[in-house]
């Protein structure tokens, strides 16, 4: 599986941890496609970056970080094609995977500590979409996309 991620100086230190865990897998490949430094940069720029990857499909799943993971979230959505899920525990990112099909995982590195955003990604990583009644749910959402407010 490969997975892009990236943060903006609110998330580079948890981004640093998620890598580390990530190790923890077998045939996961990670791109980090930055920030590196704590000095400021815009968050919507990284969402677009990692969104690109999981779009053109250079990368099966993304990992995106800010402060909070609201706005990298928002932003990420913004992209035809992504379904992020904002996530802050194990259940929510189990489900965004299994009944939503997330593609992008969003977390805060000011909300989350390193022992429970690993737990997020580990869990996130495991979870499958079970298809069914949610794909035809997931379509639908993804029309959404092409229609008129």
């Amino acid at each position: 599986m490969n997975i892009t991620i990236g943060s903006d100086h609110g998330g580079v230190e948890l981004k640093d941890e998620i890598k580390m865990v990530l190790r923890e897998f077998e045939g996961i490949r990670v791109k980090d496609v930055g920030t590196f430094g704590r000095e400021a940069v815009d968050y919507p720029d990284i969402a677009r970056k990692v969104c690109a990857d999981v779009v053109a499909g250079h990368a099966d799943r993304g990992i995106v970080l800010c402060g909070t993971g609201v706005g990298i979230s928002i932003a990420a959505n913004k992209i035809p094609g992504i379904r992020a899920a904002l996530c802050g525990d194990v259940y929510t990112a189990m489900m965004s995977r299994r009944h939503n099909d997330a593609n992008v995982l969003a977390m805060g590195g000011r909300v989350l500590g390193f022992g429970p955003a690993g737990e997020i990604v580990r869990a996130w990583i495991r979870s499958e979409f079970e298809g069914g009644r949610h794909a035809r749910r997931i379509e639908k959402v993804m029309e959404l996309e092409d229609q008129e407010a």
